[in-house]
């Protein structure tokens, strides 16, 4: 594990897998849901070490292991991008990198894609979406994770992982043992820090949709086919990047990576392959 400080001095959690760092495919960087942490992704260290490569987990401000910054000013998109180049840093060094993301976190990593087309060797955006240019419908998003805030302020994080938000932050069988690791990490945040980071940063949703025909770097845009929230976000996806594929995974929700975790792996592990291939020739 490492503590990384941000620009601002905000510390922020990651771990890295091999600790040695002695890997020498792929350096990939995972970012989670919102209101979830690095431990959703445990299901998918084994076998991208297994295949050589160096595996990044990190925590946003506000969640998991990092610190919870207490000035609103500290909770905008621009440094969710800046904190995440810090840990691209820390784990590739000057080297590309691939970055996941799910639901939030592949906002995230599709904007931190347009600001550094230069530190990106591929994208795995996963049930996420490129944010919404319709006021309207930011407004209705902005309203919903109000509402979400405040509930996860008054009733607390064990209230929000096993009640009607289970689905959309550990899947719809809270008895696998991926979901059980993910509900422990969930729980043992600080309220305060992920209500702040859903009103100020998530419930904006601020828009790439503009900016995707631009992503030059392969994209692999996974979304379970029972997600209905975000079956059409990824066809729009795709049908804007210029080097995207989109695999639908059948009997999966929200959290793809959970329920359907083999099916996921092998989808990663191939596009990771195709991506690996492509940087191999680039480098001679």
């Amino acid at each position: 594990m490492a503590i990384i400080e941000a620009t601002d001095g905000v510390k922020l959690y990651a771990e890295y897998h091999p600790e040695g760092g002695d890997n020498t495919g792929l350096a990939i960087v995972f970012s989670c849901a919102y209101s979830t942490t690095h431990a959703n992704w445990r299901a998918q260290v084994e076998p991208l070490v297994a295949a050589g490569h160096r595996v990044a987990l990190w925590d946003y401000r506000g969640h998991g292991r990092s610190e919870v910054p207490g000035e609103i000013s500290a909770y905008t998109m621009e440094q969710v991008v800046s904190d995440l180049e810090r840990v691209v840093d820390s784990v590739a060094g000057e080297r590309r990198c691939v970055l996941a993301g799910l639901s939030f976190g592949g906002l995230a990593s599709l904007h931190f894609a347009v600001a550094h087309p230069e530190r990106v060797a591929g994208l795995m955006v996963v049930g996420s979406g490129p944010g919404f240019k319709n006021p309207e419908a930011a407004e209705g998003w902005k309203q919903r994770s109000e509402k979400t805030a405040s509930y996860i302020e008054s009733k607390g994080m064990d209230a929000f992982v096993t009640g009607k938000a289970a689905p959309t932050c550990i899947g719809r069988d809270s008895e696998l043992p991926a979901a059980q690791v993910a509900a422990e990490g969930i729980r043992a945040q600080n309220p305060a820090g992920v209500a702040r980071f859903g009103r100020y940063v998530s419930g904006l949703a601020l828009s790439v949709i503009d900016d995707l025909s631009g992503i030059e770097a392969p994209c692999l845009i996974m979304v379970g086919a029972e997600d209905k929230a975000f079956l059409r976000a990824g066809e729009v996806m795709h049908a804007k990047m210029p080097h995207s594929r989109h695999e639908l995974i059948p009997g999966a929700g929200h959290i793809v990576n959970i329920e359907a975790t083999e099916r996921f792996n092998a989808l990663m592990l191939e596009f990771l392959e195709e991506v690996s291939d492509t940087e191999r020739a680039r480098s001679r």
